[in-house]
């Protein structure tokens, strides 16, 4: 018999548009993609002979559980010099991809009944985790108008005895809204002794100002980060964990039982795209940014709401109530007869929101924007 905990548990409906769309495009139609998080860019040469190196020397076997040595160093050496911090490699739990550190962190801090304060909007799996386990997600409601940033005051107002985590996500998905050092500053301030977990995976994929992390103002914190979005390795799956020392010995024994260790190959991959060169990823980034302005401006032609300027990541949540408050009808719609797949923002919270992401080709965008604006305004 399915347990209640998986029927309860409700789809990610950003895979949900991805599936429905690749089933559109084995029957022939032409599908414009513009609702999957994941880069349209190769991974870099340099990395795929790192993995395929290790491969043939017979790096195929397991690992430590916390992960390579070696790649554990060159993680901390990464953070250490971008962000001028003091980080020590044994503080580093290596995971299959982000959402197993996510995963590992909540087991380690919550109890049944115990509450985690997350922004909504918010990344569709972060509640979803949250109540799996056991526990109870606290919202903080973020504004457009204000470009979707967590204010520290409705913050502290939210923290219980129950509060165990405070989750946080910059820059953001699905907004793109960067949070401000002073604003990383007041909620960590805010947050006294309560953990941070800062989902750091767009860390990097920013257009405006100065990356930051959690840990410049705050050790009591929780760091998720990868490979995925910065390096194009979406498929690789590889990302880590930074969690005070404390916290370490017990992750490790969850990560033993519940994953064993990641990938071995795939971890010389990681160490090539920290230590290897970075030209790839500064182009990249120039390319991002040329689709981001290229997409608002078209968005607000059309006549989607953005009253705010995403200067992160790689995404758009637009406004889409002057055409539907049904966002997950109107994304079904886009995609089944318009051909442009979506996200509805009801995957993050944000009712009568779209979700639009410019990890595709400026051409593919603007044959996307061409076909909604013909099916939307005629």
């Amino acid at each position: 018999m399915i347990s209640n905990k998986a029927n309860k548990l409700p789809p990610f409906h950003v895979m949900e548009v991805l599936e429905r769309a690749q089933e559109l495009e084995g029957s022939g139609k032409n599908i414009i993609h513009l609702e999957i998080g994941e880069p349209d860019f190769p991974t870099a040469p340099h990395i795929c002979a790192a993995a395929s190196s290790a491969i043939w020397s017979g790096e195929t076997k397991y690992t430590h559980s916390l992960g390579l040595p070696e790649l554990r160093e060159a993680i901390a050496d990464y953070y250490n010099s971008k962000f001028k911090l003091e980080l020590n490699p044994g503080q580093i739990v290596v995971t299959s991809g982000t959402s197993p550190a996510l995963l590992l962190t909540f087991m380690c801090l919550m109890e049944k009944r115990d509450e985690v304060i997350i922004s909504n909007p918010y990344y569709a799996c972060y509640p979803n985790f949250v109540q799996y386990l056991g526990g109870k997600p606290i919202f903080v409601h973020t504004h457009e108008a204000c470009g979707f940033n967590m204010e520290p005051e409705a913050v502290a107002g939210t923290i219980t005895s129950k509060t165990k985590a405070i989750m946080i996500n910059s820059p953001c998905n699905p907004t793109g809204h960067v949070m401000s050092a002073q604003n990383l500053r007041r909620i960590s301030e805010a947050a006294g002794k309560i953990p941070i977990i800062s989902d750091e995976i767009y860390q990097g994929l920013i257009y405006k100002g100065k990356d930051h992390s959690i840990f410049e103002y705050t050790s009591n914190a929780f760091v998720l980060n990868g490979f995925s979005k910065l390096y194009a390795m979406t498929g690789w799956r590889l990302g880590y964990l930074i969690a005070p020392m404390e916290y370490i010995r017990p992750l490790q024994k969850l990560q033993q039982n519940f994953f064993i260790c990641a990938n071995s190959f795939v971890q010389h991959a990681g160490i090539a795209a920290l230590i290897g060169p970075q030209d790839h990823v500064k182009e990249m980034i120039a390319t991002y940014n040329t689709r981001r302005k290229f997409i608002i401006k078209r968005l607000k032609d059309i006549g989607f709401g953005i009253n705010y300027e995403p200067d992160g990541a790689y995404y758009v949540l637009a406004n889409a109530k002057e055409f539907s408050k049904d966002s997950l009808d109107l994304s079904r719609r886009l995609l089944e007869e318009a051909g442009v797949a979506v996200t509805p923002g009801i995957d993050f919270g944000a009712k009568g929101y779209l979700r639009f992401s410019y990890a595709n080709s400026i051409e593919n965008i603007r044959e996307g924007m061409d076909r909604i604006e013909k099916y939307l305004n005629g």
